[in-house]
This record gives C-alpha cells, sequence and structure tokens, in this order.
C-alpha cells in the first residue's frame, strides 16, 4: 500500500489540491499548505520509489523562487494598468463614451446594445480591468436600456459580456500572466490576441443584429426626444473625410524623411487635427459642425490617443510592456485631470484597489511556487505530460481535452487561479506536440473569458449583480415604476454570450493564422546560397590570413577540392650543423 501512494503521489497531490479549494480554503493558502503538506509526505516515502526526488534541503530552494516571483519585471505591468483602468472610470470616461455612443447608434434598433459593445471594446483597451467595465456599464447603461423598453435578459447579457472583452484586447491582464507563465513575450501574445479579439467584439455585434430582427421589441430605437444631441451623421461622415485627407497628405509630405513610420505620424497629424478643428468650433462657437460630430471627435480621440500610447510604443517595439502600462497610468492621470475629476480621493481609491489586486497575484504566485517544487519533485509534470500526450488524436485531440478542461474549472475558478495552477502544467505537453505557444495561450485566453460568464459563478454576473436594480424603482426621467432585473434574467442573459465564445474557441483552432501573424512575414533563406568557410583550408597563405593558417593541407573539402599530399613535397632542407672544432665563444 505504501509502495501504491508513492508511486501515484503527483496524482493524490493534484486531487487533494481540488478538494482543497472545494472546502472553500483560499486559493493561494490551499497551494501553499498542499505543497509542504505533501513535501513532508514526498520526503518520508522517497525510499520506497525512485519517481521521488524530495529531501530537506531543497527548501533552501524556496527564498530564491519567491525572490524570483517578486523582482520579475513582467509582471509590474499588472499594478500599472489597474492603476490606469481605476483612474480612467473614476475620471467619467465611461458616462461620456457611453452616453455620446449612443447617441450616435441610437435611431438603430439595439442602437444603445452596439454602444455597449463598442464602449466595452474601447474600456478593453484603455482599462484590461473587468470588473471596472462592467460596474461601468451597468450603472451608467442598464437604466437607459430599461427605459426605453430593452428585453432584461439581452440588456444583462449584452453588458455582462462587453465588459469581459477587457479579458482577451490588449492591454489585458491575463494575457499578461499568460505569458509570464508560457514564458513567451507579452507583446507577442498582445499582437496574437488584437485580431480573435476584433473578432469576438463582431460576433456579439452579429448576435445583435440577429436578435433585432428575430425579436423587433426587444431592442427598440432611442425615441427622438431621447436624442439630445440630435443628428448630425452626415457632418461626422464630412469631419472624417476632412481628417484622412489631411493625414494622406501629411504622409505624403513626411514619406522622404521618414520613410515607412510615415503613415503612423501621418495618422496621428491627421487626427491631431480634426480634434483641435473641434475644440475651436465648440469654443469659439461657430458650429460648423453638428453637435453630434463635436460629441463625437472630442470625447472618442482622447482614449483612441490613450490606446496609441500603450498598445502603439508596444507593438512598435518602442516601449515594453512594463513601460506602456507606466505611460498608461500617466495618461490617465493627465486625462482626469483635465476633465476636473482628479482628486486625491481618485488617486487614494486607485492606489487601494491596485494594492489589493497586487497583493492578491502576489500571494497566488507565491503559493504556485510552494506547490510546483512539491509537484516537480514527485515527477507531477510528468505524469500530466504522459497524460495529455497519450490523448487519443494528437494534437487535435489534445486541444479538445484541454479546452473541455479549462472550460468546467472555470465554473469554479477564477482566471487568476486558472493561469496559475493549470497553465503550467499544459505548457510543456503543448510544447512537446509541436503547438505554438503564444497561439495556445491566446486559445487559453479565450476559454478563460468564460470564467467570467459562466452561470452561477461568473464574476461578471457578480459584478452586474451588485449595481442592478433588486427592487422596483421610480425612474427619474420618466416618473414610472420600474421594474428590478432579476438573477435569473442576468444568469439566462449570459448563455448566449457563453455560447459565441465556445464558437471563437472552434474558429481559433480552425484558423489559426488569425493568431500567427504576430510572426510576421520573415526571411527566406534559401539553403542553396549557403556558403561554408573553414579557417585554414585556404591556400598556401592560410585560413586566417597567417602564414601556414592552422598548419593544415590547403584545398577545401567543402568543396571537393583534393588537398594536396604532404608526402609528395619535397623535404625541407635541413638545419645547418653545428662545428665543435672549436671552442665556444661568449662574447
Amino acid at each position: 500500500m505504501i509502495e501504491f501512494i508513492a508511486e501515484n503521489l503527483a496524482p493524490i497531490m493534484f486531487l487533494s489540491l481540488i478538494v482543497f479549494m472545494l472546502v472553500g480554503y483560499p486559493v493561494a493558502f490551499s497551494l501553499a499548505a498542499n505543497g509542504l503538506l505533501f513535501f513532508v509526505i514526498g520526503v518520508e516515502l522517497a525510499p520506497f520509489s525512485d519517481s521521488i526526488n524530495l529531501s530537506w534541503p531543497l527548501l533552501n530552494a524556496l527564498p530564491d523562487r519567491f525572490w524570483g516571483v517578486m523582482s520579475n519585471d513582467t509582471l509590474l505591468a499588472i499594478p500599472f494598468f489597474t492603476f490606469m483602468g481605476i483612474v480612467l472610470e473614476k475620471s467619467g470616461m465611461a458616462e461620456d463614451l457611453l452616453d455620446t455612443i449612443g447617441q450616435l447608434f441610437g435611431p438603430v434598433r439595439g442602437g444603445l446594445a452596439y454602444a455597449v459593445i463598442f464602449v466595452g471594446a474601447l474600456l478593453a483597451a484603455t482599462t484590461g480591468v473587468v470588473a471596472a467595465s462592467v460596474i461601468a456599464m451597468g450603472l451608467i447603461s442598464l437604466p437607459i436600456m430599461l427605459r426605453y423598453g430593452y428585453d432584461r435578459r439581452v440588456a444583462s447579457g449584452v453588458i455582462a459580456a462587453s465588459g469581459t472583452l477587457a479579458q482577451i484586447i490588449p492591454p489585458s491582464l491575463v494575457l499578461i500572466v499568460l505569458a509570464d507563465q508560457l514564458g513567451r513575450s507579452v507583446g507577442d501574445m498582445y499582437a496574437g490576441a488584437l485580431i480573435p479579439g476584433l473578432v469576438l467584439t463582431g460576433l456579439y455585434m452579429g448576435y445583435i443584429l440577429l436578435v433585432s430582427f428575430l425579436k423587433r421589441d426587444a431592442m427598440p430605437a432611442l425615441p427622438l426626444e431621447a436624442r439630445t444631441l440630435g443628428s448630425g451623421v452626415t457632418s461626422l461622415i464630412v469631419a472624417l473625410a476632412v481628417a484622412f485627407a489631411f493625414a494622406y497628405a501629411a504622409h505624403v509630405m513626411l514619406s522622404p524623411t521618414y520613410g515607412a513610420d510615415a503613415d503612423i505620424l501621418g495618422g496621428t497629424c491627421g487626427v491631431a487635427f480634426i480634434y483641435v478643428v473641434a475644440l475651436i468650433d465648440r469654443a469659439t462657437g461657430l458650429n460648423r459642425m453638428s453637435r453630434l460630430a463635436q460629441q463625437v471627435i472630442i470625447v472618442l480621440i482622447p482614449p483612441l490617443a490613450l490606446i496609441f500610447l500603450v498598445l502603439g510604443t508596444i507593438f512598435l517595439g518602442i516601449a515594453t510592456p512594463t513601460e506602456g502600462g507606466a505611460m498608461g497610468a500617466v495618461g490617465a492621470l493627465i486625462m482626469a485631470g483635465a476633465k476636473g475629476r482628479l482628486s486625491m480621493e481618485v488617486i487614494r481609491s486607485a492606489l487601494t484597489a491596485t494594492t489589493r489586486l497586487s497583493a492578491f497575484v502576489l500571494f497566488i504566485l507565491i503559493g504556485a511556487r510552494v506547490f510546483s517544487l512539491t509537484f516537480y519533485g514527485v515527477n507531477g509534470h510528468i505524469w500530466v505530460e504522459h497524460l495529455l500526450t497519450a490523448m487519443p488524436g494528437g494534437e487535435t485531440g489534445f486541444l479538445i481535452a484541454v479546452n473541455a478542461l479549462v472550460f468546467f474549472l472555470a465554473f469554479f475558478l477564477d482566471f487568476f487561479e486558472l493561469a496559475f495552477i493549470i497553465v503550467p502544467l499544459l505548457a510543456p505537453a503543448a510544447d512537446k506536440l509541436g503547438i505554438d505557444l503564444i497561439w495556445f495561450g491566446v486559445l487559453l485566453g479565450i476559454n478563460m473569458q468564460t470564467s467570467f460568464m459562466h452561470p452561477p459563478f461568473g464574476f461578471a454576473l457578480f459584478y452586474l449583480r451588485s449595481v442592478a436594480p433588486k427592487i422596483p424603482y421610480l425612474d427619474r426621467l420618466t416618473g414610472k415604476m420600474t421594474p428590478p432585473v432579476t438573477t435569473g434574467q442576468i444568469y439566462w442573459g449570459a448563455v448566449p454570450f457563453v455560447c459565441i465564445q465556445i464558437v471563437m474557441v472552434a474558429l481559433t483552432i480552425m484558423f489559426p493564422q488569425m493568431v500567427m501573424h504576430y510572426k510576421g512575414d520573415g526571411a527566406v533563406v534559401d539553403p542553396n546560397t549557403i556558403k561554408i568557410e573553414v579557417p585554414g583550408f585556404g591556400n598556401t597563405g592560410g585560413g586566417l590570413s597567417l602564414p601556414g593558417g592552422l598548419q593544415l593541407p590547403s584545398g577545401n573539402p567543402l568543396d571537393g577540392t583534393k588537398p594536396a599530399d604532404p608526402l609528395s613535397a619535397p623535404p625541407p632542407s635541413p638545419p645547418p650543423a653545428n662545428d665543435l672544432s672549436a671552442p665556444p665563444s661568449f662574447k
């Protein structure tokens, strides 16, 4: 019996961890306690099994492993992006965006839902924090959608799903963690996740379009009296055309000097030009643009500029993700100050939330280091690798099994716990099967996104439940009593979007180039043009331009040249004999 336990200590340890977490212990402490407990057991059972490589001196490695966590520069981006997201939420950027984009899409059936998805993608690209996005849109958009007769399930589902876009659209916090756990570049992970994030946003909009045709009363258009900015889409189109023309002219002028960078600089000039024109038009009261065009330009460009400041500098190789996060935090402070909403209370609350999340991540990482020390000591990684690589179907079977496992575990674990516990066990098997780890990480990120949407434990559903009305309330504009949003409506509203995320997982597997574009075209090398020159096989001068080279025979055996036969060369002349007939002279 003891020999059986010793030989199967790895699966027993893994199952014990699941029991620890199901009992309700915090994840960080469950990992650490499980690791230390089985370390003691493993040391005692080591004589009974050759697969256990544990001894008491191995505990001396823990301080170095802890220091490796705390000195990780990549993870430093997490507090920066968290701070940026909280400051932007407090600055009222989400409120301005939702109001403006809602007015823009207002005349269209389902326009408010489109606006929520569009703003959710923008917030994801600026904040990277799911909680901030869901809570902001729940507080601002949900009352408006309920006021104008939106189906409660559709309204709650679209808000919760749009908030989770911060999970996969860069600068996502989970992509930072996945890149760290997979040992890959955060910049490559961001580049690989960009197109799948945009495709997922398009699928959400496609679902809203389908529902607007099938259930015409579920998402009515915004009534005329609610469109306070009036019409003016034509004016907006003209303003965008002028900005594009200015950008093209700047590109042509800058091309001789800046070359490939001229397109980015030209686009920047065009955006800055139309933004300044809109500000002047509003400040002077000329009103050459419509109010709608003014508002869209003035509200949209600052967050887009912040996105370029963060993601653009990372993709162009100007800044690392950590440096991009630092610039984003500074940019968020500047935007909040420009709106007159920067105060010590905003900074204090942002720092509090940032510290709480950073400490949460740090403790989970430290617990994971203790767990992995013991798990690797009992050859648990080899057990997992053999288990996964032996799946029927090869790479396809492995991907199906892994995604099914992650989808199931997402019912009980959030994405940080999945990234720190499950991903380090899956990565070696994926690497052995020849799977690109950036593509594998993006695929897991999309799958883990469902952890926010799973009824009944999805965190996005909890965030929305905390701000959705629980009792009937009096609408402040219409004066009508509005029924509450039930928990069941929130859960059922999330189900179609969970299905869409599963479809997105399948599309990513079927079309890997959506992610693999991060590698670029790459230079193609023709093996026939490769020439190898070996020093020392030259002519009489030798290989290294030194007399005799390496003192090897002349000729190159790689080109078929026959080396000279040293036996056929004339013998060297003997040195002169010493004259011994006279005594030596010491002068």
